[in-house]
């Protein structure tokens, strides 16, 4: 499901609970991821979108999934959390989409047929199963990467996005992120880039109280010290064709 995560000195363990926030604070979620930028057209220029059948892995409350939707052929967001499917759902109705639908799955079993998709997009997700403590041997993240294959039509495009760091002035990723993303690029053939993500919120006070909620207290802080409405955040796309 759609996230990111805080990169301080911190574990994983020490930060919000993120599952809760999933299953009951989805709207609250929602704002805050709302306030980075589209990746609509970064995705499109590694895949043109037109025409395209659309998996969005992990989808949440629709950070990629709207913006795919209004270029895409067809798009099947999946989600483990209803609350962030009915997010996502509002928000595609709103834009006036009609060529998605939703589904509750898991990276390890996307509810969609064999290559019946050209292209597989997952943000801030498959990080959760492939962090260092959680997949220590590479094998969930091996795992993750046959079903989005198996899914996907040959030629068909994998994107993953994740984070490069959050309340950081230059890309500082969570070290126990750091064997996933080598094991993308090293392992599994994925090609990199790096980009500034920042969020913009309201204003000051809008920024300290969201990224307490989402990342924490470490970060709120360095937040509000701050007294920005602008919080620094840096994201990393890996991409690779399945031929």
């Amino acid at each position: 499901m759609t996230s990111s995560f805080s990169s301080s000195a911190s574990s994983p363990s020490s930060e919000p609970n993120h599952d809760e926030i999933y299953r009951s604070r989805a709207a609250e979620y929602d704002r805050l991821i709302s306030a980075q930028p589209s990746l609509g057209a970064r995705i499109d220029a590694i895949r043109p979108l037109a025409g395209l059948d659309v998996v969005d892995l992990g989808a949440g409350s629709g950070r990629l999934t709207v913006p795919n939707a209004a270029m895409a052929g067809t798009v099947l967001a999946v989600d483990l959390s209803p609350a962030m499917l009915e997010v996502a759902a509002s928000k595609l109705t709103a834009a006036g989409a009609r060529n998605w639908r939703t589904a509750v799955g898991t990276h390890l079993r996307i509810p969609a047929e064999d290559a019946s998709a050209d292209l597989v997009v997952s943000g801030w997700s498959i990080a959760y199963t492939a962090a260092a403590d959680a997949d220590p041997d590479g094998n969930a993240l091996a795992a993750v990467l046959a079903e989005i294959r198996r899914v996907l039509r040959p030629g068909g495009t994998a994107v993953i996005f994740e984070t490069m760091g959050t309340g950081f002035p230059a890309p500082n990723p969570p070290a126990f992120l750091l064997s996933y993303y080598d094991a993308l690029e090293r392992v599994h053939g994925f090609a990199h880039e790096c980009f500034p993500f920042d969020y913009t919120f309201a204003d000051a006070a809008e920024a300290e109280r969201l990224a307490r909620f989402f990342f924490g207290d470490e970060t709120g802080d360095k937040v509000a010290a701050s007294g920005s409405p602008v919080v620094p955040e840096f994201a990393g796309v890996w991409h690779r064709v399945y031929e």
